[in-house]
Order: C-alpha cells, then structure tokens, then sequence
C-alpha cells in the first residue's frame, strides 16, 4: 500500500539524499510546507518569515518498509532535539517536524518519539513536533536531487556525506 508523510529534518537536500536511497521509497520530493505564505519560493523561506519548513513529501509501499522503518530512519540521520536548527542551518525553516492528518499514524509518530525518549539515545529532549498537513509547494527544480547532483559542492561533501554513509554502514538491509 503505497503511503505518504512529509518530513522537514533540516536542510531538503540532506533528507531527500537519505530517502532516495530507500528500498519501497518510490518518489521524494522536496518542498515547502508549514507557513502562511501563498506559492513561496527559496529565496522567501530562507528568511523564515514565511513561516514553511524545508521539507520532503515521500511516497512509500508500507508493505515493504514500515512508518516505523521510516521513522528509524528520520531520527538517526537528523539531530531531533535542537529547536529551529541543523547543523549550521538556523531558522525555523530548518525545524524537525513530521506533517501527518492520519489519527492512526499520529499514534505510531507519539509512540516512536516516547520510546526513543525513552531509550536515552539523545542526550536531550527530542523537540521534533507533528504538524498538521497543509499544502505542500514543490521546490524549484535545481533543488531535486541536488545531492546527486552535486557531489562536489563543499556543503555535500561536508555535511550530506557523512549522512548517507552513516546509513549505509547503519541500515544497510532497508537500502535500494
């Protein structure tokens, strides 16, 4: 059954290089999502006044990989327990969040997140927040599958390498 859930985790670039790389994953897209802004652009979001988070949209077959699965993967490729921020990337457009509607997965999202809390893996308080979905704005093309892309841009070999190694030495068995 194929599903969809909107993840912000930082920067797009990051989390659509993470996602594509997913077996069941079938489309990544990112976007813009969260704000009060009509049709935003890059250059708006960048300076978080209109209120959107960098984002993916992700199209998956739940009969191969779970929410959970998904979910694993979300929290061990992003810091989820800093306020408005990734990294070097500042603002709330930079903010960890999930965007669902589904009762049901909110229950699965609120039981991960306990569990996890739970498990003492961060050292601090996951502050990723579940937001309701809202239109989701399409990124300009130069942003889709900018990692691939771009391999040799500092800002991907600095900060989206070590990501996506991470998940291939970690996850290996739900890779493409």
């Amino acid at each position: 059954m194929i599903k969809n859930i909107i993840l912000a985790g930082g920067c797009f670039w990051c989390t659509e290089a993470i996602f594509r790389r997913i077996k069941s994953v079938k489309t990544v897209v990112p976007g813009y999502i969260g704000g009060h802004t009509t049709n935003p652009t890059y250059k708006d979001i960048c300076t978080g006044a209109t209120g959107h988070a960098e984002a993916i949209s992700i199209d998956y077959d739940s009969k191969i990989v779970s929410l959970e699965n998904i979910l694993m993967i979300f929290f061990s490729t992003h810091d989820p327990t800093t306020l408005n921020r990734q990294g070097n990337d500042i603002g709330t457009q930079y903010r960890s969040s999930i965007f669902n509607n589904d009762q049901n997965e909110i229950k699965i999202i609120l039981n991960f997140i306990s569990d996890l809390e739970k498990s003492n893996k961060f050292e601090n308080r996951i502050v990723t927040t579940i937001e309701k979905k809202s239109t989701f704005y399409v990124a300009e093309n130069y942003h889709h599958d900018y990692y691939s892309l771009n391999k040799n841009v500092p800002y991907c070999s600095v900060v989206i390498v070590p990501k996506v190694k991470k998940l291939m030495d970690s996850k290996s068995s739900l890779l493409k």
